[in-house]
């Protein structure tokens, strides 16, 4: 007697870890930027790769030395299966997120006072979630597990997040006006400085060809306080506009230089694909970019 079941096939015991390892690695282009994005090691991406290659009777990637493609088969399969996992995170959330919509924010302080907190009303409103703000101490990578969303300086070049600058960072010499009573020139009073990654006193030199005469008389490891220390009239600070424009609508500060300097590293916005919906992403990204 014949007992096969009515719908079973090879497709039907499929695991989703299988379909996930396929789709991060057609995205990405690389075995090890799957692994990277999804935590396990380069050989456990390839096992399920090729466990799901063997289980479909087919191959989905022609392996090269230094490069991977997409074959045919893979080609036309992959569309298919970023809409049924897109259909499904977006179906978990609908029915199961309810109650449970949070939105914890690791940013810096400076990022926190002046870009942040002026535009939670918006957030709050169109999301209508709880909002936990993280403060991070030390830089960048530091507090990468700290939040659902991060905001990190740099290029963009971060594989496998949600990602969106929150502005074009452009900067120039600003200063509080007490201060410019000291000197006939800007460029002979003392400098405020900020260590990491921002752009210097020397990129200023080489972007402008002008050279200040006096030396730094403040260093500072956060943005945040050397932007105080320059409120206070200690120094003139290298400052970025979009950040400092509060200040400098005020009166609090005054821009030294017609010259605005462009910077290609500014600070994203950042969440990771399996920790936020696809919802609460575009709210975050319409309400805290500019």
């Amino acid at each position: 007697m014949h007992n096969s079941k009515t719908g079973d096939s090879k497709f039907d015991s499929i695991p989703l870890e299988w379909v996930r390892a396929f789709e991060t690695t057609a995205r990405l282009g690389s075995f090890t930027a799957a692994a990277r994005e999804t935590g396990l090691t380069q050989p456990a991406i390839s096992q399920r790769i090729a466990n799901l290659e063997h289980q479909l009777g087919t191959k989905l990637f022609v392996r090269k030395t230094r490069a991977i493609h997409l074959t045919t088969e893979g080609e036309a399969w992959l569309p298919h299966v970023q809409a049924a996992l897109n259909s499904l995170r977006d179906s978990s959330e609908a029915l199961f997120g309810v109650g449970r919509n949070k939105i914890v924010i690791s940013a810096s302080s400076s990022i926190v006072q002046h870009w942040i907190t002026p535009r939670l009303p918006a957030l709050l409103e169109a999301s209508g979630a709880e909002v936990t703000i993280n403060t991070m101490v030390l830089s960048g990578d530091a507090a990468e597990e700290d939040g659902t969303v991060k905001i990190r300086y740099g290029a963009g070049d971060w594989p496998g997040l949600y990602k969106a600058p929150l502005f074009e960072e452009r900067i120039t010499p600003m200063a509080a006006p007490p201060l410019l009573q000291k000197a006939e020139d800007w460029r002979d009073l003392p400098r405020l400085s900020v260590s990491g990654p921002r752009p210097s006193w020397r990129n200023w030199r080489e972007f402008t060809g002008q050279p200040t005469t006096s030396p730094t008389a403040l260093r500072y490891d956060t943005f945040a306080s050397a932007l105080s220390a320059a409120r206070a009239g200690l120094g003139v600070l290298l400052g970025s506009l979009p950040l400092c424009q509060a200040d400098l609508e005020s009166g609090a500060l005054i821009q030294m230089s017609t010259e605005v300097m462009p910077h290609h590293e500014s600070y994203w916005l950042l969440a990771s694909k399996e920790r936020i919906s696809r919802r609460q992403w575009e709210v975050l990204r319409a309400s805290l970019t500019k």
